[in-house]
């Protein structure tokens, strides 16, 4: 045996004792992109979970934090093309949970929920968001909530104020709208008396 193929079983060796299942032998021993996830984030385990902190300030109505235990989280299989992994892996993200008794909301902002988003809401008052948009499981839960914050900062934004400039201008387009109107409702009034005239004289 030469001493490249001593070499080689030498590595295959530590591998395999390395290595708590031989089938991840394969896999390690692969190439890996400069940017794969295990490359790019070495020490993240791809899950989504809630982080144990407290907001910095309670008065903020939101800032972006959405607790995952206190959502309904299911997974089904995905529609559209996708080859056998559509068949193999529930990828499709159905995400849900009550308006009402939402204790992370703000208790001003679930009315406007409500109201703002009313079809999207269930009989029970659970606000259902659904996303399919890949086909990884992960990618579509991470759309899902930023769909849902998404929605929840539209509805914490204040009013738009007028300025006098624009009250004035939207005072005269409403003038203008009502003379136009008595204008042709005058118009067809005549028209109706100058016919019931032109009758009369037969």
């Amino acid at each position: 045996m030469n001493f490249i193929a001593r070499q080689c079983v030498k590595v295959i060796k530590n591998e395999i004792t390395n290595q708590t299942h031989v089938c991840g032998l394969g896999r390690t021993l692969s190439y890996k992109s400069a940017y794969s996830l295990d490359n790019l984030y070495p020490k993240s385990s791809l899950k989504l979970y809630t982080p144990d902190f407290a907001p910095e300030d309670p008065n903020v109505k939101f800032n972006g934090f959405i607790p995952m235990d206190q959502l309904q989280i299911s997974y089904s299989r995905s529609s559209g093309p996708g080859g056998q992994n559509v068949n193999r892996v529930n990828t499709k993200v159905d995400l849900r949970f009550n308006v009402k008794n939402a204790r992370w909301l703000n208790d001003e902002l679930k009315p406007k929920l409500l109201e703002k988003y009313s079809t999207k809401i269930s009989k029970e008052g659970d606000l259902i968001i659904k996303s399919d948009v890949t086909r990884s499981q992960q990618l579509n839960l991470a759309d899902a909530l930023e769909k849902l914050r998404t929605m929840i900062r539209e509805v914490a934004k204040p009013p738009p104020q007028i300025t006098e400039e624009t009250e004035e201008k939207l005072r005269k387009r409403h003038l203008k709208a009502a003379r136009e109107r008595l204008i042709t409702k005058r118009m067809r009034s005549d028209i109706k008396r100058s016919r019931q005239n032109s009758d009369s004289d037969f």
